[in-house]
């Protein structure tokens, strides 16, 4: 009969044991191991009674309800287990890098202020022009740096994503603690095709920036936007509405003004293609120009295309990007040249502006690997309307080379030379070499 109890005990516990593995949560785990000791009391109790005939049948018959009980509860597990969608659980992922830069910078229009943005990454509006004496700075900060949180229902076909860097400059300084802001870059949602929230303009092929030290790179010849918008996949086609906002030089020139009075979004088109190649994409962009003015609001469409891609050549690539058209504005190398001028009656004149680059990687080996890049920008401007300080073109060559020290980590040094020169005729350059340490994680 002593036998009998132990198989009966070692039984019950090995079912309760599997029902262990199959719960999915903490309040279940903790019913079945007060079952688990519960279960260990009876067992000692029948083995202390095993020499009276009555209690052993008594307590062999409670053993047997207890038994129909955990089965019972087991059959309910199954099926619970079963019920559950594949793929079900709620996802988290934490990524991004540390990068830490140090820039020695020889500006030959004049000098730059601090706290500038053009100390941290390359500005091409930002290059001083017509100066009589260069100057040298030395720069390094970690601003650069991000962190990515990232949300994901698979179930559901949900995801949210935040993304954050610490670039914004919002009162802190040099003198003691260098403390910067966190700046959200994104944060959107994504319901199976449709993404609602801030992202990258779906008008900007993020996919063909080459890999520069240098914060963006080919700052002059690439589109590049974050922004608020609504956005839907289909296949290789995206259709996105994304926020308006207008960039105006006032008549005879001036500090560029900012409106906020479109009374539609941008519209956005782009198509994908990919293959063992490469990737190939081509956007259209739709938008309304519009400022306010005494008489009521005076507003403008404008159109721009962009088409961009990637060739694969063995282990090296090659990317490029061309784009252009009438009001794109503040699309184009980080507003350059702003989307419109006003003339002599108040009213809008959209701008023609067009830029574009190639690069081309190559690796060495396998930890050793360059980047060639130029990049290039011009603005259309009417000199009548907008004056003779504005910028007319811009150009820029990088190049580097990158050290994969780990499958993590990296270091590398980059070389910037850049040109900006004005409807005047002036012009400056500013040469930098760059240091560069990232940790991906």
């Amino acid at each position: 009969m002593k036998s009998v109890c132990i198989r009966l005990g070692l039984g019950l516990a090995a079912m309760l044991w599997v029902s262990v593995l199959w719960a999915d949560g903490p309040t279940r785990e903790a019913e079945l191991e007060a079952r688990v000791a519960e279960l260990e009391r009876l067992v000692e109790q029948l083995l202390d009674a095993q020499d009276q005939q009555a209690q052993r049948q008594e307590a062999m018959a409670g053993s047997g309800g207890r038994h129909a009980e955990v089965e019972q509860r087991l059959t309910q597990l199954e099926q619970d287990k079963a019920d559950r969608p594949a793929g079900s659980g709620t996802e988290f992922e934490f990524s991004g890098f540390i990068k830490h830069d140090m820039m020695m910078t020889r500006y030959s229009g004049g000098s730059v202020p601090a706290n500038n943005l053009i100390r941290d990454f390359y500005v091409p509006a930002l290059v001083p022009v017509g100066g009589e004496s260069s100057t040298t700075d030395f720069d390094t900060n970690i601003r650069q740096s991000r962190f990515i949180f990232n949300v994901l229902r698979p179930d559901e076909g949900l995801q949210a994503y935040l993304e954050m860097d610490f670039s914004a400059n919002t009162g802190g300084n040099e003198r003691l603690t260098n403390t910067t802001s966190p700046n959200v870059r994104q944060a959107f949602l994504r319901w199976n095709d449709v993404l609602i929230g801030q992202a990258w303009t779906t008008f900007f092929n993020v996919g063909a920036l080459p890999e520069n030290l240098d914060f963006i790179g080919p700052s002059e010849g690439t589109i590049f936007a974050r922004q608020s918008q609504v956005r839907w996949t289909r296949g290789n086609w995206q259709f996105a509405i994304e926020n308006p906002e207008t960039t105006v030089t006032p008549f005879g020139g001036g500090a560029r003004i900012v409106t906020d009075t479109a009374s539609v979004p941008d519209f956005v088109a782009r198509y994908n293609h990919s293959g063992d190649w490469g990737s190939f994409t081509i956007a259209g962009l739709g938008r309304q120009l519009a400022i306010d003015r005494a008489n009521g609001t005076d507003r403008q469409t404008a159109f721009a295309l962009s088409l961009s891609g990637k060739f694969n050549l063995g282990n090296n690539d090659f990317r490029w990007m061309a784009s252009g058209g009438s009001g794109i504005g503040r699309y184009l190398g980080l507003n350059t040249a702003n989307d419109a001028v006003l003339n002599a009656n108040n009213a809008l004149d959209t701008i023609d502006a067009y830029g574009g680059f190639v690069s081309y990687r190559h690796h060495w080996n396998d930890r050793w690997r360059s980047n060639f890049t130029y990049s290039m920008f011009q603005a259309d401007n009417d000199t009548d309307l907008t004056g003779l300080a504005v910028t007319e073109s811009a150009s820029s060559a990088h190049v580097n080379l990158i050290y994969q020290a780990t499958p993590h980590l990296r270091l590398g040094m980059e070389y910037i030379h850049a040109n900006r020169e004005v409807e005047s005729g002036a012009s400056g350059n500013m040469n930098r070499v760059q240091f560069t340490t990232i940790l991906g994680f």
